[in-house]
């Protein structure tokens, strides 16, 4: 029996606090930054991103790379955010 996914814990939830604060001082929508994540090869919906800013999907590497690239920040910034 595969184990059920672990739950996302205090550096993920800064982690999409920091991601929605950062992709609203930047100005974008989330089906904007969706799209612009999209664009850098990383295919991502609104759901996908919503989700991850409600703290309901885990934010995976491969889509933090790609959400900090698509915001101009580097994957750090969004990581080490304490506030």
């Amino acid at each position: 029996m595969h184990p059920s996914p672990l739950g996302i814990g205090p550096t993920g939830f800064r982690t999409a606090r920091a991601i929605e604060r950062t992709r609203t001082a930047r100005g974008f929508a989330q089906r904007q930054l969706a799209d612009r994540v999209t664009a850098l090869g990383r295919p991502m919906t609104i759901t996908m991103l919503s989700r991850i800013e409600r703290r309901r999907r885990r934010c995976d590497v491969d889509d933090l790379v790609a959400i900090a690239a698509a915001l101009d920040v580097s994957p750090l910034a969004l990581l080490a955010e304490t506030s």
